[in-house]
């Protein structure tokens, strides 16, 4: 049976709606209310007048009739905010019209939005390819023109799932119309006439694609979540409002469905980019509502890589957050867009338009290469010296498979011997474990070389959409087949081939099970390391953000530091914190100037190990020390203030601040299956942020009394 999908909002129908509790009246629509909300949080942004009904929000620093710049306007259907009222603010749009969910705004709506905002340069519509979208929008402009206004109306269809021809609908507008918005608004900005604007804009219009990819239906409020994909499915070309896409899929692994997806964007059969080998390009990786971060950074890290070898495209800029969202749907989309100058430009001109990602301006290095594990200070130079190497990426998982392929073979012993005293002389466990036993005390041996070679030959032998480490599984899968069937076979050399085939009918080959064994071991144990969640959300997260490194060492150590902090140099307090991954953004993400000088991970929900922490704080401390914590420290480090300075108020801080968790739902960790603790019409208070159940279940509440009942904790007087 269907169930109506839970929400954190007053009023489950989303309408308009009056509702009466013991003591009050409240009258509930979850837009206008995301609008007050979105006015409470930033200083910057307000909205007009006649609201609710008029649903426009635009910068508070434009007057009516006096702006002197060309005014930037967008908007469309609720249900997808960040979009598009978070990128209103200086450098982006001056005001964004809502409508109702997935509801094109009224023209009345838009009309107001234009009279509020425009002065004498005139108003630029930045309108997504959607029926009701153009529409009211092109009335709305129509009767500003014939008011006086200077007005032009840019059409933004970035749709790549579905092949051409579109016939008059055309491609659908997505997540590449937030580039164009940074585009236009940054030549507004810079002060160019209308027409200038209007045709930079048009000209980023016409070289962005994207494709959207979901692993669940969004749930509109009040409405019962659709079960048109399985548990084990994922749909391929989808829009942003909920409807079907091109293709319902099993579901495949990220790095599977990002060379899909880039594909498609690519095509020369579509030609719906005009980008080919050679060219330079901006990728934007965007959540679309139900995403971690997590997740999202992994897809950037696979898909950077993807452009540069596969495509032979330069990758300017990566954006990876979420943008453009379908209401609560978990998935993503990819946007490129062909980058020149002048669209670098517009990207990275100053913005305060609060959801724009900031960080990623600047030009990318070609490619990242880890800081080195710095040792201790109080080592000596002999002793540093007679240190082994610390491994690369590939030695590392090498490493592991070696000590997993070694542990089993020691592990199957007493078997193997038991087989081989039945069909040989009954020594094969012990020879195997005299091998593999030798080869973990010989593990300071260093086998990049080997591995880099293996693991290229893979990857070449691989099926189409297999990875290295698929295809090494199902080798491995194919050997332990192969071993077993050995069963079978009669013996024509060595010792079994003086047994009764009877006798050997149900005894395998001890050499060909120990072979086997080993492999497979080393296959899981690759697998394991290669799609690591962790180590692959912070290789995304380094080619997000130019700002950002990661030490060497890594998978094993976990550390993000910033880029710009050389080791033994920094010449203020380093900021050091972290904890088990599953935080995402924290505690990574919070890397950079005025905050954290390093973050330490450990896998999810697991604390980072010592040495990683050690490790951290080799790197980035310099002479003023370091201070393990968060908070008003990194701003406080920043400022140049002492250690002590920088302790005392992180100290002060952490008294002052107080928080009480409230979830609809309990989170999912990688590889295990959702506990059902939280039925469909119940709520967890208090709970913390590794899964553990909170501190009670209640009935599922409108969002106004959860709000109150969660304030009265935090804010209690403590006897």
């Amino acid at each position: 049976m269907a169930l109506q999908g839970k929400k954190l909002i007053n009023n489950p129908d989303g309408n308009s709606l009056l509702l009466h509790f013991p003591h009050f009246s409240l009258n509930f629509d979850v837009v206008t209310e995301f609008i007050e909300g979105l006015v409470e949080t930033y200083p910057g942004l307000q909205y007009l007048d006649g609201f609710p009904q008029i649903k426009v929000v635009l910068r508070a620093d434009v007057e009516r009739g006096t702006y002197d710049k060309v005014a930037v306007i967008s908007g469309g259907g609720s249900g997808h905010e960040p979009a598009h009222a978070g990128f209103v603010g200086p450098g982006m749009l001056t005001a964004a019209v809502s409508g109702d969910v997935f509801a094109s705004p009224p023209v009345d709506s838009i009309l107001a939005a234009i009279r509020a905002v425009t002065g004498p340069k005139g108003c630029l519509l930045i309108v997504k390819n959607y029926t009701g979208d153009r529409l009211n929008f092109g009335l709305a402009a129509e009767q500003a023109k014939s008011e006086g206004y200077k007005m032009e109306m840019v059409i933004v269809g970035d749709d790549c799932a579905l092949p051409p021809p579109r016939g008059i609908a055309g491609r659908r507008g997505l997540a590449g119309t937030i580039l164009v918005h940074k585009v236009a608004g940054a030549a507004a900005d810079a002060g160019l006439s209308l027409a200038d604007v209007a045709a930079e804009a048009k000209h980023a219009s016409e070289v962005v694609g994207t494709m959207g990819v979901a692993l669940s239906v969004c749930t509109l409020p009040g409405q019962v979540t659709s079960d048109r994909l399985g548990p084990k499915q994922m749909e391929l070309g989808l829009g942003i409002h909920g409807e079907p896409g091109v293709a319902v899929v099993e579901l495949q692994p990220i790095d599977v469905v990002v060379e899909h997806v880039l594909k498609q964007i690519l095509s020369q059969e579509t030609q719906y980019l005009p980008i080919t080998r050679g060219s330079n390009a901006v990728l934007l990786i965007n959540g679309l509502g139900a995403t971690p971060i997590m997740e999202l950074m992994i897809a950037a890290r696979k898909a950077v890589p993807e452009l540069q070898l596969a495509y032979g495209i330069a990758v300017d800029r990566v954006y990876t957050g979420t943008l453009m969202t379908s209401l609560d749907m978990a998935g993503l989309s990819i946007t490129i867009m062909k980058s020149d100058e002048n669209i670098l430009k517009r990207l990275d001109a100053p913005t305060k338009a609060p959801a724009w990602p900031v960080g990623s301006e600047g030009n990318r290095p070609p490619a990242k290469f880890p800081v080195p594990v710095p040792p201790s200070p109080s080592m000596k130079d002999d002793e540093i010296l007679a240190q082994p190497q610390e491994l690369s990426k590939e030695g590392c998982i090498l490493e592991a498979a070696i000590e997993a392929s070694a542990t089993e073979i020691i592990n199957l012993k007493d078997s193997l011997n038991e087989w081989d005293s039945k069909v040989g002389d009954g020594d094969c466990g012990t020879t195997m474990y005299r091998g593999a036993t030798a080869i973990l005390e010989d593990m300071n041996k260093r086998y990049d070389i080997l591995f880099k070679a293996a693991y290229a030959s893979l990857k070449q032998s691989a099926p189409a959409g297999d990875d290295p480490a698929t295809a090494f599984i199902a080798s491995a899968e194919a050997a332990s087949a192969g071993a077993e069937s050995t069963k079978q076979m009669q013996a024509k050399a060595g010792r079994s081939s003086y047994i009764a085939p009877d006798l050997l009918a149900s005894i395998p080959d001890p050499g060909a099970m120990a072979a086997a064994a080993w492999y497979r071991a080393a296959a899981l144990a690759v697998k394991k390391k290669l799609h690591d969640v962790v180590t692959q959300f912070i290789e995304g997260l380094a080619e997000t953000y130019p700002g950002v490194q990661y030490l060497d060492g890594f998978p094993e150590i976990k550390v993000v530091l910033r880029s710009d902090v050389a080791v033994g140099t920094y010449d203020k307090v380093a900021v050091i914190c972290g904890g088990g991954s599953g935080h995402e953004p924290a505690h990574g993400g919070f890397v950079g100037q005025g905050m954290l000088t390093a973050a330490v991970s450990g896998d999810v929900f697991t604390s980072p190990p010592v040495n990683s922490i050690l490790a951290a704080i080799r790197a980035v401390t310099g002479p003023k020390g370091c201070l393990l914590v968060v908070t008003v420290a990194g701003a406080a480090a920043d400022a140049g203030l002492p250690l002590e300075e920088v302790a005392e108020q992180a100290r002060h801080a952490s008294k002052l601040v107080g928080t009480v968790g409230v979830a609809l739902s309990v989170c999912t960790l990688p590889g295990q299956e959702t506990s059902d603790r939280l039925s469909p019409e119940q709520i967890e208070l208090g709970l913390g942020i590794h899964g553990e159940p909170g501190a009670a279940v209640t009935e599922l509440q409108p969002v106004d009394v959860v709000v109150s009942r969660v304030l009265k904790q935090i804010l209690l007087p403590v006897s």
